[in-house]
Parts: structure tokens; sequence; C-alpha cells
């Protein structure tokens, strides 16, 4: 089973991914832990890839796509993977096709997790972190016993920046910008399936599930 993930911040598809990872047994590979590897590793791809970032430039398509390669044909995605953060446009769409023939195989359905703007911002607005050991809380539906104050460490509990209603709304309208007409370009060849993220996270996992009996 080769999926594709697709969706915006805060649409919850970091925990729909976790619960598939564990259902389907297979990898869930996001491109930020590939960078991170082969950074880590000190590849020749993370060297380069390493060079633009420390410069805050963006890594040239090349590298990001010679690094999905590698880690596609590893052995533990033989029997399938779950792709997160790529592609993200449509000339790497068209790479990942490439990619996917030289490997023998095709992908199995991308997965756009579909939630309003509007609750994308009251999640994230809410959503808050302990300045001292990193736990997350959300103040409506996972607030702290005590306001303002962790449960683990009893640090100060903080809202990032990147929280914030003005950020938030930047982030989201560049993420539709961009990835808009990749849902369109998977639609189009009828590999779209879309799941509503607007209920509980269990409802969105069984809708995949029935999707793919």
């Amino acid at each position: 089973m080769q999926l594709v993930l697709l969706g915006a911040p805060g649409s919850g598809k970091g925990t729909l991914a976790a619960d598939l990872k564990n259902i389907y047994d297979i990898p869930h590979i996001s491109t930020g832990d590939i960078f991170r590897r082969n950074i880590s590793n000190k590849t020749e791809l993370g060297l380069k890839a390493d060079a633009y970032i420390s410069k805050g430039q963006l890594v040239p398509d090349d590298i990001t796509i010679n690094m999905v390669a590698d880690r596609l044909s590893e052995p533990d995605c033989s029997e399938g993977f779950l792709l997160d953060g790529f592609p993200r446009t449509i000339p790497q769409a068209d790479a990942l096709n490439d990619i996917m023939k030289k490997l023998g195989r095709s992908l199995t359905a991308v997965i756009d997790v579909t939630i309003s703007d509007e609750l994308v911002l009251k999640r994230l607005t809410n959503r808050r972190v302990c300045s001292n050991c990193g736990l997350s809380y959300n103040l409506i539906s996972m607030p702290p016993k005590q306001d303002g104050i962790c449960d683990k460490c009893s640090g100060k509990i903080i809202q990032r920046k990147d929280d914030s209603e003005d950020t938030i709304k930047k982030r989201l309208e560049t993420y539709h910008k961009q990835t808009q007409p990749l849902v369109d370009y998977y639609r189009d060849i009828g590999l779209i399936f879309d799941v509503s993220n607007e209920g509980k996270p269990e409802e969105a996992v069984n809708k995949v599930r029935k999707y793919f009996e």
C-alpha cells in the first residue's frame, strides 16, 4: 500500500498518520525526517542540502527528489509506505511517478485530510506548550490541570509565535495556494480520497479503513 498524505497545518494529519502506520504496518515517511537523517549521517545529499539550509535557502528539487527516491527504495518500504510532505508541487508529483515506475510500483491513493480554516484556527490558537519540557496542551481539548502550569514539570505554559492567529492565517493561505493545484492533479487521475477530520480522530481512521476494505 503506497500512500501520500496531504493536509493543512492543524488538520490532524500527524495523528492520522501515526494511526495508519500502526494499522497497515508501513513506515510513516516525512520529508523533514529524511532531511534530518541525511544531514545527520553526512551523506552526499545531506551535505548538499545542509549547504542550502544553513544559508536560509530552499533546497533544490533534484536533491529532495533523490533523497525521497533513496528512502523509498529501502527494504522497510517493500510492503508500502505513507509519504508525508512530498510531493508539494506538480513537478514533484511527476518526479514521484518516475520513482514509482523505477520501483515497479504505483500509488494506491492520495489521502487529502480536509478541515475548515475556522476549525484550524480554533485548534491552533488554543495550542500551548510547556516552555521547560515541551509537553503540548490545548486549552479546549486537553488543558493543563492548573492554568498556565505544566502537569509534568510545573514549567510555564506558553503560546508559540507560530500559533498566533495572523501567523496561522498566513500559513493556511500559503498551503491552499501551493497545494490546491496538487489536489486537482491527483483528483484528475482518480487518486484523491478526501477524509474530513472535523470530528473525533477515530472517525477519520475508520473512514480510511473502510475505503481500503
